[in-house]
């Protein structure tokens, strides 16, 4: 579900839209989930489950990139006449896709960096640290996200005074819809970690933060 949406969400940024007087990418409404489901997948399975999942999710937006690419490319066919309308659409989508693959990287992995060195602290609280750790991560992991994308995405393609203006509403927009849908986060948090009797803590002894580690777990279960 997780890359279904992060790669739904790369390619909805090609149309802006406006709402009264703010303006923003299509990805407002979709992106904010993966924030959700990597904060799910952190909280419940720790560090180095989330990492292996990141990877996949890059790994996907990068080959849907490169196909775009490549279709983009070939040369049309005679009789169809969409050329130009695909390449409107779809001609960008590298940008956005490459774009997309640094920010969702380091924005990622900030926002599961973040969420497991507070659950440490917190020693694995439910109730309002958990949604503090919740909130916080996202903080950190969407500013990360959306500064890079933005940058990325639109840099010299829009006016800069548009381009920050963008931003700022983007990064406000993904935080409040974080905090509207805290409590059915946290409660899908709580309910998965008693279906699947796990809550794992990550520990500094045990937890290697290094994006680019070994994708075979060696971190043992604290919960």
């Amino acid at each position: 579900m997780l890359v279904a949406v992060l790669l739904t969400s790369t390619f909805s940024n090609a149309k802006i839209f406006a709402v009264g007087p703010l303006t923003m990418p299509g990805s407002t409404l979709l992106f904010p989930l993966v924030f959700v489901f990597n904060d799910i997948l952190t909280e419940v399975y720790g560090y180095a489950q989330s990492r292996r999942v990141i990877w996949t999710g890059l790994g996907c937006q990068a080959f849907a990139g490169v196909a775009f690419l490549v279709l983009d490319k070939l040369p049309p066919a005679p009789f169809w006449t969409s050329q130009q309308a695909y390449h409107q659409v779809f001609g960008f989508a590298p940008r956005f896709a490459f774009g997309g693959l640094a920010a969702y990287f380091c924005g990622e992995f900030a926002n599961s960096f973040v969420l497991s060195k507070m659950k440490y602290w917190h020693q694995g609280a439910r109730g309002r640290k958990l949604s503090w750790r919740f909130v916080a991560s996202t903080v950190v992991g969407q500013a990360v996200d959306s500064f890079i994308f933005m940058i990325a995405a639109f840099g010299g393609a829009i006016p800069w005074l548009s381009l920050f203006k963008t931003m700022a509403t983007l990064y406000a927009v993904k935080v409040l819809y974080e905090i509207v849908i805290l409590p059915v986060h946290t409660r899908i948090a709580n309910w998965v970690k008693d279906v699947e009797h796990i809550d794992r803590i990550d520990t500094p002894e045990t937890t290697d933060y290094n994006p680019f580690a070994s994708l075979v777990p060696s971190e043992r279960s604290s919960g």
